[in-house]
């Protein structure tokens, strides 16, 4: 699958990520609705679904991951960066096939994007921790390396 068709399903899911959060509709609804409304050549609609319906499936794992490693409840992190964060701890927890440095520079972006100004500083900080924890030996490689 082209980094494209991925990098476009990480946007939309993101996006489905922080409607779910703002309206608390239906997982399904939602992700019926995105896929409805985007041209399915542009993306990956499986790694999309899976995304979009891992990080609500997954919720409480990835809170437990993210809260002690951020400097207030994740309740009151910002829409945009909760979505972002929870995104790459799914992604960092469940893809390993995703290397970390990718899953990093991806959410990265998103919060570049869709974010407050700065936010995505915040995403990179918590999720660099993330990936050190969980990510251990394949960090460690990676900086032994470099």
């Amino acid at each position: 699958m082209s980094q494209r068709k991925r990098h476009q399903a990480r946007r939309l899911a993101l996006q489905a990520l922080y409607q779910w959060q703002v309206t608390g509709d239906d997982i399904g609804d939602i992700s019926s609705q995105f896929v409805a409304e985007n041209d399915s050549d542009k993306y990956d609609i499986d790694y999309f679904r899976d995304l979009f319906q891992g990080v609500p499936t997954h919720l409480d794992e990835l809170d437990r991951e993210l809260q002690p490693l951020i400097d207030r409840d994740i309740e009151r992190v910002d829409l945009v960066e909760r979505a972002a964060l929870r995104l790459g701890v799914y992604e960092l927890l469940h893809h390993p096939e995703v290397p970390f440095r990718v899953v990093i520079n991806e959410s990265v972006e998103l919060a570049k994007v869709f974010g407050a100004d700065k936010g995505h500083r915040y995403v990179n900080g918590v999720l660099d921790k993330v990936s050190r924890k969980v990510r251990a030996t394949e960090v460690k490689s990676v900086r032994n390396l470099s």
